[in-house]
């Protein structure tokens, strides 16, 4: 298990609470502490584990595809 060091300063949200709480939850959802802590409920068979694996690293290549997909399409219309 990775030691994870999620913090937000007051400085980063100009004090406002709800900001930081927001700013909070999103760097614990992208250092994926919350779904570590459900991963480890319950014992699950190494393969489960790796086929869990190789589908979010499909489904990210998949998101990162259609983002360039954008990003290109974006760039004709903007030629013409």
């Amino acid at each position: 298990m990775k030691k994870a060091n999620v913090v937000v300063h007051a400085r980063e949200c100009r004090g406002n609470v709800d900001r930081m709480i927001r700013k909070f939850i999103k760097k614990a959802k992208k250092e994926r502490i919350v779904e570590e802590v459900r991963d480890r409920r319950c014992y699950k068979k190494p393969s489960v584990k790796k086929k869990e694996k190789s589908i979010r690293a499909e489904r990210r290549r998949q998101r990162e595809e259609r983002k360039r997909q954008r990003a290109i399409e974006r760039r004709k219309r903007r030629n013409y």
